[in-house]
């Protein structure tokens, strides 16, 4: 059997989630994975057989979404020929984490596209929103990447086929520490304004993962350095807190590896606004921006060692057999005995 695995490369939590579902998808069929967006940070540990341009929203450098530069980097023409010489009907099973192209390949051919991604149970009716509705958030949520079934990942199961997060094998086998040390992983801020708000809380010691910087630097107790995949966890299951953005799986991995942590949902997108709903209804402490003005919420956070305790079990096998059993049913007889 062959299946399409087709992944968002806006962000690091799609690729870093892909990272434990390949595995179990090549258990049922021939794989080939297509990865589109310009925003990638992560490498994965498998061969790409389609990297395309995709749609991918901009990350500012003052919190949020910035829009005018993700309309300028929109090449729309380029998406649609991408969307019609996708040679989709070679596939007995399309896998979509939120990616458009596939989705709208398939959309297009008639052919069913099976979403497995964090979006998915975002979109489910019991799943929390921000009090302040938006409309078009809910309307990109649901047809930026359309799929015909879906299969969801969030902090609680909120209905069925929502499941809770999936934490990489590499974060699971760590072994946590606490050097003293927080974490900061917030793309949406330039290096300038995250050590202006940080180096203001000088006993602390920031250790921040940049988009913004190929090169590390230090200002005062605020130490800046590229994004690296296992430099990241390594700084994350060492430190004593997470200060990050809404991201959902980056907080997920934090609270799993028993971390403080804070959250700072990015302005103008939907997504981070309903994950940051959801954090809050574990507890997790929740700021709306990198701000004077929530400086105390900050302190407050340092101060207080209370830990969430969650339950984040490895099911992803289970999942992607869920899904298969459902959707290609013909593939199960194709799988090895462990």
């Amino acid at each position: 059997m062959r299946i399409l695995f087709a992944i968002q490369g806006t962000g690091n939590g799609h690729l870093s989630r892909a990272r434990d579902v390949y595995p179990e998808l090549i258990k049922y069929g021939d794989v080939d994975v297509l990865i589109s967006g310009i925003q990638v940070d992560v490498d994965v540990p498998f061969p790409v057989k389609y990297r395309l341009y995709g749609m991918s929203f901009i990350f500012g450098s003052r919190g949020g979404v910035d829009i005018w530069k993700t309309a300028k980097k929109l090449k729309l023409f380029k998406l649609i020929k991408d969307i019609r010489s996708l040679p989709i009907e070679d596939y007995d099973l399309v896998v979509n984490d939120f990616e458009p192209v596939s989705a709208w390949a398939c959309k297009m051919k008639g052919k069913p596209c099976i979403g497995l991604s964090h979006q998915a149970a975002v979109l489910a009716e019991n799943a929390p929103r921000p009090e302040k509705g938006d409309l078009k958030g809910e309307l990109v949520l649901k047809y930026y990447a359309p799929v015909t079934a879906a299969y969801g990942f969030h902090f609680k199961e909120y209905t069925e086929n929502i499941f809770t997060p999936v934490i990489r094998k590499e974060v699971r086998d760590m072994q946590p520490t606490d050097e003293g040390h927080y974490t900061v992983y917030l793309p949406a801020y330039d290096d300038n304004t995250m050590v202006q708000h940080l180096s203001h809380f000088e006993n602390v010691q920031w250790q921040v993962f940049s988009k913004h910087n190929k090169e590390p630097f230090s200002f005062k107790n605020v130490h800046i350095q590229p994004i690296e995949n296992k430099a990241f966890i390594k700084s994350m299951a060492s430190s004593t807190g997470v200060l990050c953005g809404a991201g959902f799986e980056g907080p997920a991995e934090a609270l799993q590896l028993g971390k403080k942590v804070m959250v700072v949902p990015m302005q103008q997108q939907y997504e981070q606004q309903c994950n940051a709903a959801g954090a809050a209804e574990l507890g997790v402490p929740v700021i709306k921006q990198l701000s004077k003005k929530y400086y105390d919420d900050i302190q407050s956070w340092l101060e207080n060692d209370e830990r969430i305790n969650v339950d984040f079990p490895d099911r992803i096998a289970e999942i992607v057999h869920k899904l298969v059993a459902e959707h290609a049913p013909q593939a199960l007889a194709a799988v090895k005995p462990a």
